[in-house]
């Protein structure tokens, strides 16, 4: 996931779509204008949650930069003559489309990732769901990615497939395949290009500019909306990642450093006593419960080096825990790295804890945790507590559900949930 494609040159698509960059034309724009508004209220009486959300997205004439469709999250940009290209049902596929890459918040999740090939993968995740709900009529006017092998999986783990191959892969011919345009976050404040709803034509050639503070606005607004628009379906009308995330916009998840507070002591409970007081704490009137004689506690951590965990965070994540295993005597922290392989494993404890801040992440393929648990089998260690700091998107399965307690502390974009093992969503501020 860290690893990237490293072209000579920037892939572009073919400039069959750029040919319909250019003025606007009153009665083309009027004609589009009307066919995407046709298409929204159709999503509301077929597909109430995809209709209440494209309704929140502005429709804005875009035909002097554009050459087919975006959104920034609060603005449905669009070529006019490329909606007039497709078929009126094909436009609601579209307007999903638009849609669901505001759900996903795809433009927040790139990480380190190569962003043509990331772009790639989310339209990939995005195509299969509408296919899968029949939210319109897949797109054959125009190429349009498709593969059913990534129906219900996230973009990460698609953008893991790809790099697996990425050298048998002919990106210009997928680029060729996308049917909008994605906005990556850059610049600061309003963008130009605004045509208004009222039909008015773009007023600047400019691509759309947002602010870290609005993108961040945005989000949370679009947080509620998802969450209201969800109320209004059946089950098994929403994909599966929409009901990830309002899985995770719901359920109330516990701050990961208290999470793993917790699980410390649960696990250290049984190997103290009162009758051995240890000394920390003193400084503090306090009085704290001594480990028994020739017990110590083992503590697993893996850090996931393939995704947008850069190096640094994943170094204040291991502080963090250096700090918390300083409250308590007699303690061993083991420490690895992962990708699709294991790497630099290294042993601290109440002696060299202070060193941990020198401990250098290496990574940089894929995410595989079956690797974790197979290298902790391999080498007979049996940790009374597992703690992966990983972004959450595994190639094939979480590993060994069984083998021991596990604690996933998950950073960067907030879907997944573990199917085993308790978890948190990192954050650096709680």
């Amino acid at each position: 996931m860290s690893s990237v494609i490293t072209p000579t040159k920037k892939k572009k698509r073919s400039d069959k779509f750029d040919k319909l960059i250019g003025p606007t034309d009153a009665k083309i724009d009027a004609q589009a204008r009307e066919r995407l508004i046709s298409a929204r209220v159709g999503l509301l009486l077929r597909h109430s949650f995809f209709g209440n959300l494209a309704t929140r997205l502005k429709l804005t004439n875009a035909d002097e930069w554009l050459a087919t469709a975006a959104t920034d999250g609060q603005k449905f940009y669009y070529n006019s003559r490329f909606i007039m290209l497709l078929k009126p049902k094909e436009v609601e596929f579209l307007v999903g489309h638009e849609v669901l890459h505001v759900v996903y918040d795809h433009m927040g999740r790139i990480g380190s990732r190569d962003p043509q090939m990331f772009n790639i993968a989310n339209d990939y995740a995005v195509n299969a769901d509408l296919k899968r709900h029949g939210v319109g009529t897949f797109i054959t006017s125009v190429p349009c990615l498709y593969e059913k092998k990534y129906d219900g999986k996230p973009s990460e783990e698609i953008y893991d497939d790809l790099m697996k191959n990425v050298k048998q892969i002919d990106i210009n011919s997928l680029l060729d395949q996308m049917i909008d345009d994605h906005l990556e976050d850059e610049g600061e404040g309003n963008g130009e290009g605004e045509g208004e709803e009222g039909g008015e034509e773009s007023k600047g050639k400019g691509r759309p500019k947002m602010s870290p503070e609005e993108r961040e606005r945005l989000r949370q607004e679009m947080k509620q909306a998802i969450i209201s628009a969800a109320s209004t379906c059946e089950a098994g009308q929403l994909p599966l990642g929409v009901e990830r995330l309002i899985k995770q916009h719901t359920d109330p998840v516990m701050p990961w450093r208290e999470l793993i507070q917790t699980n410390l002591i649960s696990a250290i409970r049984a190997d103290y006593s009162w009758m051995r007081p240890s000394r920390r704490g003193w400084h503090m009137d306090a009085i704290m419960p001594g480990m028994n004689p020739g017990e110590e506690i083992d503590v697993v951590v893996s850090l996931d080096m393939s995704g947008s965990i850069s190096n640094s965070q994943a170094q204040a994540f291991l502080g963090e825990i250096g700090g918390m295993m300083d409250a308590f005597d007699g303690y061993k922290v083991h420490v690895f790295c992962f990708d699709t392989n294991t790497y630099n494993p290294q042993d601290f404890n109440s002696d060299s804890m202070d060193t941990i801040d020198e401990y250098e992440p290496q990574g940089g393929g894929g995410t595989d945790f079956d690797c974790i648990f197979e290298y902790l089998k391999e080498n007979a260690i049996d940790p009374k507590r597992l703690i992966v700091f990983t972004d959450g998107y595994p190639c094939g399965s979480w590993g060994d559900p069984e083998y021991c307690d596990t604690t996933w502390i998950i950073h960067g974009d907030k879907n997944p949930n573990p199917p085993f093992g308790t978890f948190a969503l990192y954050d650096e501020t709680n």
